[in-house]
């Protein structure tokens, strides 16, 4: 069969991001060395591919929301999904590989939401591959190849799909659909999850830059030849998506749509889709760094990954590893709530709104919890997934202790209520707070004295274990309960006498000048911040000379090998906020810098890890920036905008979107 598609590549031969980039700028990261290689997430917020430094191909494929109990202890994991858009191409008979090409290159365009390898084979040809999940597309993605032979060749380029092993009864097909003069090859997988919960189907077809070509498979691939002319460049695009059961009630059929409606509307339209959307997310909200180009890409990178792993109105919610990998598996924690929703609500607050529609979705299920343990109200899970229930392996005591979630979760609704001041909203979301102000009610523990204590908790420190009053558990819940009480105020609720009781009479301990980790803490190390969140982003502790005295003791408690990266970006906002620019400098690279691995500065976890990509610590970051250097403080009228600071380095710091009214602020 012949496919008509003259003059679909006219945009993306212009296109300097197919050229590549000599060097990084403000918008595109290079690497040129595929050593220590950890890839990037070309992610659209439904579905993450993850880059990688063989030719022609992705390294895997990360399923938004889609969960299957492990078959090693039957916790629920995030599905890995078929891998759509590799391609095997054989030049003159012989197949490009990973060691027999030269002149590698990678470029990211974050701007674009696009990554570009290229690469030389031999003396025959010159070629990128290039990919992106279209981000006004949920279920839809396309790889485009672009060939300049250097001497005359015959090319042959096949489509094959990679099915992880959690997936089984993959079944591939090929046919070929008619619609009057309209030809439409369609190739595809579906599969099973690995306890046949759900069905997942990937489907694909060839778009030609020009003349199309006849396709035929051969076993489990789909493909086509070609001589091509020396000097005469060629293009063509694997597009295709990727569908689960869990979206829609059937993924086979609507994944074929996706190829099909690509060849309809055309390679330069689709791009135009795609463009447009990461354009009008920029457009919304961005941070521009002058002077500094080494921040200003690591500040972009982290916004480009947060962007990409969340759609506004989905209902879904942020794991630490985005859509990178299973990290964690793909389970939802305090980190979507504490630090990544806070740079979300400032810059993106439809974003924001989806991370709580995915917990208010939820609220039953941690009632239930909080009945499972003999409290009252409600008390959400520290791992959570797709039903809501806790997640957390067995063996982890925070499944059960690790409390303070239930706070983190009704603080971030508070905020959001603060940003808008939509007393609608509000309403709608009552029972929320109602219900997590009355869970600390219950699990709050009356002293002899007449105060309160909560009583064996697993603190923001998870180094901490089984002890009394932690700092931050009891700061959480004490500015919980005070912003239930102003929501009852504001919606002319009655307010329960003991959330007034229990917040103004929980502990919070200190020994000489130092407020206490937890009660008996005598100066061990800890595992991240936990004291310091009480001055940010809790406001229980306002003393600028407490918190300079709490900054000073802890900072060189965290665990310097295994610490996780956010803590750092805490620091930075509070030496920011004290004045203190140089401190806060340090602190701010101190968040990112020993985290970043090879060759794009993707973050891990911790300095001694390398489990790409930490959405969480990127969070923290941005919150140094934005809540920090910027001046930015989120109050209960709505953001205010302070006087900011600014590192040496930089001549100035631009933010852009921020608030109801897209407010732009400049520090100089």
């Amino acid at each position: 069969m012949k496919l008509n598609l003259k003059g679909l590549f006219f945009l993306i031969l212009l296109s300097p991001v197919l050229f590549g980039q000599i060097k990084s700028d403000e918008w595109h990261l290079v690497a040129n060395s595929r050593e220590n290689y950890f890839g990037v997430t070309v992610a659209n917020g439904q579905f993450g591919i993850v880059t990688d430094d063989k030719p022609l191909r992705t390294k895997e494929v990360i399923l938004k929301g889609v969960y299957d109990a492990s078959p090693e202890n039957g916790i629920s994991k995030i599905v890995r999904g078929i891998e759509f858009l590799n391609l095997r191409l054989t030049i003159n008979n012989q197949e490009i590989q990973s060691n027999n090409i030269e002149k590698w290159s990678q470029v990211i365009s974050m701007k674009e939401g696009i990554s570009t390898t290229s690469f030389q084979f031999q003396n025959f040809a010159e070629i990128k591959y290039s990919i992106l999940a279209n981000r006004a597309l949920p279920f839809s993605a396309m790889a485009i190849v672009e060939i300049t032979p250097l001497v005359d060749i015959e090319i042959t380029a096949h489509n094959y799909m990679s099915v992880p092993d959690e997936l089984k009864e993959a079944k591939t097909h090929y046919r070929v659909l008619n619609d009057g003069p309209f030809v439409m090859p369609i190739f595809g997988t579906t599969a099973k999850t690995i306890n046949g919960k759900y069905t997942v189907s990937a489907s694909t077809t060839f778009l030609f830059d020009g003349q199309g070509e006849t396709l035929s498979q051969t076993g489990k691939e789909v493909g086509f030849s070609k001589k091509l002319q020396k000097g005469k460049n060629y293009g063509f695009a694997v597009a295709g998506g990727i569908c689960t059961s869990k979206d829609v009630s059937d993924p086979l059929n609507e994944s074929e749509r996706q190829p099909i409606y690509a060849l309809q509307e055309g390679l330069d339209k689709m791009l135009n889709k795609h463009k447009n959307a990461w354009d009008e997310l920029w457009k919304s909200g961005d941070i521009e760094i002058k002077s500094d180009l080494d921040a200003q890409q690591r500040v972009r990178f982290a916004l480009y990954n947060l962007y990409s792993f969340i759609r506004p109105g989905s209902r879904q919610s942020i794991p630490p590893m985005g859509l990178s990998s299973q990290g964690y598996n793909g389970h939802i924690f305090w980190d979507a709530e504490l630090w990544m929703y806070p740079t979300l609500l400032s810059l993106q607050p439809e974003m924001a709104k989806s991370c709580l529609n995915y917990r208010s979705d939820r609220l039953e299920k941690a009632k239930q919890k909080a009945s499972i343990y003999g409290y009252q109200g409600a008390m959400f899970p520290w791992e959570s997934d797709d039903t809501g229930e806790e997640a957390t392996p067995t063996w982890a005591l925070t499944g059960i202790f690790e409390q303070h979630i239930t706070a983190d979760i009704a603080i971030a609704f508070w905020n959001y209520y603060t940003y808008t001041q939509d007393k609608k909203w509000l309403r709608q979301e009552w029972q929320m707070f109602k219900a997590t102000a009355d869970f600390w009610v219950s699990r709050a523990q009356k002293n002899t004295d007449g105060t309160y204590s909560i009583i064996n908790v697993v603190g923001a420190d998870e180094y901490a274990q089984h002890v009394d009053d932690n700092a931050f558990t009891n700061a959480s819940a004490i500015e919980a309960l005070k912003n239930t009480m102003k929501a009852a105020t504001i919606l002319n609720e009655p307010i329960d006498p003991k959330w007034k009781e229990v917040s103004e009479k929980l502990i919070i301990h200190s020994e000489n000048g130092i407020t206490q980790n937890y009660k008996g803490y005598k100066g061990e190390m800890i595992k991240q911040a936990d004291v310091n969140l009480l001055a940010y982003p809790l406001h229980v502790i306002t003393d600028k000379n407490q918190i300079k005295r709490d900054l000073e003791y802890y900072a060189d408690k965290i665990d310097k090998k295994d610490g996780p990266a956010m803590a750092y970006g805490v620091l930075s906002v509070l030496y920011s906020r004290l004045g203190d620019a140089d401190k806060a400098y340090d602190y701010f690279v101190k968040s990112y810098l020993p985290n970043s691995r090879p060759p794009f500065g993707v973050f891990s976890e911790s300095a001694n890890s390398n489990n790409p990509y930490f959405a969480t610590g990127a969070g923290a970051m941005l919150q140094a920036v934005i809540y920090g250097f910027g001046g930015v403080e989120q109050t209960d009228n709505g953001l205010k905008y302070n006087k900011g600071i600014l590192p040496k380095k930089w001549e100035s710091l631009k933010i852009i979107g921020l608030g109801t009214d897209n407010k732009t602020i400049e520090v100089k």
